[in-house]
C-alpha cells in the first residue's frame, strides 16, 4: 500500500493535540515522499500500517475508553476525508464525476473497492459498500465494527462535496463477520460532535 498509515497518524496526532498546543493538519506534513524515500518509494507493506493502527487504538482504548477511542478515530477520517477530497479528489460540481474519481483513486491507492449501493435523489442518504479495505478485511471476527476511520472519511469527503454536514454508520464489517464494509450516510448535524450518542455511532 501506499504511505497512507502516514497520513492517518499524522490525522489522528492533530485530532489528540491538547488545547494549550495548536497543532493544526496540513497536507505538506506527509513530507516529500519521493525525495525521502529514492529506493522504497511511496509503497509499504498493509502489516505496517494495521500494526500502528490497533496499537495506538488498544493504548487509547486504555486510557480513554472505547467510546471516545471510536470517536476519535471518526473526527480523525472526518478531517482525512476532506483533506483527501481537496488534494486527491479535486473539487467538481458533478455527483457521477466525483463517484467514478473515489473509485479510482481508492483502488489506484490500494485502499479498497468501492461501489454505490443506494442514492436517494436529493442526496439526503448514501449507502456505500467497500472490499477488500485497509482496516479489517481478512481479519479475525470481533463481533463489532472495526472501521471508525473509514466512515468519517466517508463522511468529510461528503460533507466537503456537498457543504452540508453527514452522519455515516458502517452496517456490516468484515469483524462482525461479514465480507464487506457497508456504510450507511444520511445528512445530519455532524455525528463527529454527538458521538456520546451511542445510538446513533452503532446504528
Amino acid at each position: 500500500i501506499r504511505l497512507l498509515f502516514k497520513f492517518h497518524f499524522s490525522v489522528l496526532c492533530c485530532v489528540l493535540a491538547s488545547a494549550k498546543i495548536v497543532l493544526i493538519f496540513s497536507w505538506e506534513l506527509l513530507g516529500g515522499l519521493n525525495e525521502g524515500r529514492p529506493t522504497l518509494g511511496r509503497y509499504a507493506r498493509l502489516e505496517a500500517y494495521r500494526l500502528m493502527q490497533y496499537t495506538m487504538r488498544d493504548v487509547l482504548e486504555e486510557r480513554l475508553g472505547t467510546q471516545q477511542t471510536e470517536g476519535l478515530f471518526y473526527q480523525a477520517g472526518q478531517l482525512a476525508g476532506k483533506e483527501f477530497y481537496q488534494h486527491m479528489i479535486g473539487e467538481t460540481h458533478e455527483g457521477q464525476w466525483l463517484l467514478r474519481r473515489l473509485q479510482q483513486v481508492l483502488r489506484e491507492m490500494g485502499l479498497g473497492l468501492l461501489r454505490l449501493e443506494e442514492a436517494s435523489p436529493d442526496n439526503s442518504r448514501f449507502v456505500f459498500v467497500l472490499k477488500e479495505d485497509l482496516d479489517c478485511s481478512g481479519g479475525p471476527t470481533k463481533g463489532y465494527s472495526s472501521c471508525y476511520f473509514d466512515a468519517g472519511v466517508f463522511s468529510g469527503v461528503l460533507e466537503a462535496f456537498f457543504q452540508q454536514p453527514y452522519d455515516v454508520v458502517e452496517t456490516e464489517c468484515w469483524s462482525l463477520g461479514d465480507e464487506r464494509c457497508r456504510f450507511e450516510a444520511k445528512v445530519g448535524q455532524g455525528l463527529g460532535q454527538a458521538f456520546c450518542d451511542s445510538s446513533l455511532v452503532h446504528g
